[in-house]
C-alpha cells in the first residue's frame, strides 16, 4: 500500500460546468443514467436495469441512515433570522441514535449564521402547531469553539425525542452545491426508499436511484442485500484546501454495523461484495481496520474491552498496513471482541482517507454518483479505478449526465491489478 499524504488535489480536477449539477432529481428514482466501468470499458445504462449488472450471489451494502432537519430557523423580535445547522451530538453520549432519543433537551455541536447578533444569555424559540398541539424549541448559547458552537435545545412538550422534534421544526438541508430552496418533494426524494436510522445531515445519495422494484429483482437474482449505518456529516463537503492530504483533516462519522452484517460480510468474503455509496465503502473498509487494531489489543492482552481502540483515525490504515493481517483474521477477531463483550452492534467513529495507493481489503466494486473536483470521494475514485477517473468523467461530461447528489451515477469495478490482495488474504 502507497501512502497518499503527499498527494496533491490539484492532480484531481476538472471542469464542472454549473449546468451540470443536478438541482432536481428526475421524476422516477430508477430512470437516471448509470455508467457501468470495468477493466477501462466505458458502457451507458439505466439504474432500472443495474441487476443485470451485477452476478448472482454478490452482495450488496447499503447504507441505511436517515437525514434529519438539522436546519433550524429562528426568528429574534426585532425580525432578524438566526440559523442553527445541527452538526453532531455533544461528546458526552454514546452515539448519535443516544443522542437523538433525548427527550426534554440535548446539547449539539453546531453551526450558527447570524452568531453575532446573538447575545450571550439571550434564548430564542421557535413555537410551530403540529398534531393540535404546541411545539416549542428553545435553544441557548453553550460554548464557542474554533469553527463551531455547543447550543442547548430544549423543548415541550418533553415526551418528545429530539428526532421527532427536528422532524416537526426543523428543514432538509440540502447541499450547498443545489442553489435554490428546500421544497416539500425534498423531504421525500432526498432520503433513501430503506432510510431508517436517523442522524445524517447530508444523504447517502447513491442509494437514492434504488427502488422497491430493484430490491425485488436483486431477490429474483439471487442478490443479497445487507444494510450497515453511517451517519453522514457535513464534513462530507469540507472542500480540501491543503497543498497535499498530509495537511488535510479528513471528517469523523458515526458508523454503526450489526454483528449479523459482519458475519454476513465474512461468509461471502469470496463473492462480488458491491459498496452502494462511498458512505457504505468507508464503513466496510473500516471494519477490517478496527479489526486488525482490535487483534493488536487482544495481542497485548489488555484493554480487550476498550472502545477506543474501535475509533479509526485518518491515517492508521496505512500506519497498520504492515501488520498484513487476512481479512477472515480482521473481522473474526472483531467479532471474538463483541461476542466476549456481548455486543449485538458495533458502533465507532472513522475517520479513514481512502485514497490513490489505499488497497481494497473487502469490497469489489462501488455503486456512487459523480463527485466534486477537488474533493476527498473522487481521491476514492481514483483508488478504486486509477487514472481511469479522467476517462470515466470525460465520458460522463460529454454523455449529458447529471452531477452530484441529485444526479446520475456509475456502478465502478475495482481494477483486478487492485483486487489480487483480498483473494490472497482470505
Amino acid at each position: 500500500m502507497t501512502d497518499p499524504r503527499n498527494i496533491s488535489i490539484n492532480d484531481y480536477t476538472y471542469s464542472l460546468p454549473e449546468e451540470r449539477i443536478a438541482k432536481y432529481p428526475l421524476a422516477e428514482r430508477d430512470a437516471s443514467k448509470l455508467l457501468i466501468y470495468k477493466e477501462g470499458g466505458i458502457e451507458e445504462g439505466i439504474y432500472k436495469n443495474i441487476p443485470q449488472q451485477i452476478p448472482a450471489n454478490s452482495l450488496l451494502i447499503f447504507n441505511n441512515t436517515k437525514v434529519v432537519e438539522a436546519r433550524l430557523l429562528f426568528q429574534k423580535a426585532t425580525g432578524g433570522v438566526i440559523e442553527i445547522f445541527c452538526l453532531e451530538p455533544h461528546q458526552r453520549y454514546a452515539d448519535i441514535t443516544t443522542a437523538m432519543l433525548q427527550k426534554e433537551k440535548v446539547l449539539w455541536q453546531c453551526l450558527v449564521g447570524g452568531a453575532s447578533k446573538w447575545k450571550a444569555g439571550q434564548i430564542l424559540e421557535k413555537k410551530i402547531e403540529q398534531g393540535g398541539q404546541e411545539i416549542i424549541l428553545s435553544a441557548k448559547y453553550v460554548e464557542k469553539r474554533n469553527d463551531s458552537f455547543i447550543i442547548e435545545l430544549s423543548w415541550t412538550p418533553e415526551v418528545l425525542s429530539f428526532a421527532e422534534v427536528l422532524h416537526y421544526v426543523g428543514a432538509i438541508p440540502l447541499p450547498p452545491y443545489i442553489k435554490r430552496a428546500v421544497e416539500e418533494s425534498d423531504h421525500e426524494r432526498y432520503q433513501t426508499v430503506y432510510a431508517y436510522f436517523d442522524g445524517s445531515v447530508a444523504a447517502p445519495t447513491a442509494g437514492l436511484h434504488f427502488t422497491d422494484n430493484i430490491f425485488n429483482q436483486f431477490k429474483e437474482k439471487n442478490i443479497q442485500t445487507d444494510f450497515v449505518t453511517l451517519h453522514v456529516g457535513a464534513g462530507t463537503f469540507k472542500p480540501v484546501k491543503s497543498e497535499t492530504m498530509l495537511e488535510h483533516e479528513m471528517h469523523a462519522e458515526w458508523i454503526d454495523v450489526s454483528k449479523k452484517t459482519i458475519e454476513n460480510i465474512l461468509k461471502n468474503l469470496d463473492s462480488n461484495i458491491i459498496a452502494v455509496g462511498t458512505t457504505s465503502l468507508r464503513t466496510l473498509e473500516s471494519l477490517y481496520w478496527l479489526g486488525v487494531k482490535q487483534s493488536g489489543v487482544r495481542s497485548q492482552e489488555s484493554g480487550a474491552d476498550s472502545v477506543s481502540s474501535l475509533n479509526l483515525t485518518q491515517w492508521e490504515a496505512y500506519d497498520l498496513n504492515e501488520k498484513n493481517i487476512a481479512v477472515k483474521d480482521s473481522l473474526k477477531s472483531l467479532l471474538n471482541w463483541m461476542n466476549e463483550n456481548k455486543l449485538e452492534r458495533l458502533v465507532a467513529k472513522t475517520q479513514i482517507l481512502i485514497a490513490p495507493g489505499y488497497e481494497f481489503k473487502i469490497i469489489n466494486g462501488l455503486i456512487t454518483n459523480f463527485h466534486q473536483p477537488q474533493s476527498t470521494l473522487l481521491l476514492l475514485v481514483a483508488a478504486l479505478i486509477g487514472d481511469d477517473w479522467r476517462k470515466v468523467y470525460d465520458f460522463a461530461l460529454l454523455n449529458d449526465f447529471r452531477f452530484l447528489s441529485y444526479g446520475d451515477g456509475s456502478l465502478l469495478w475495482k481494477k483486478e491489478t487492485n483486487s489480487s490482495l483480498k483473494a490472497d488474504q482470505q
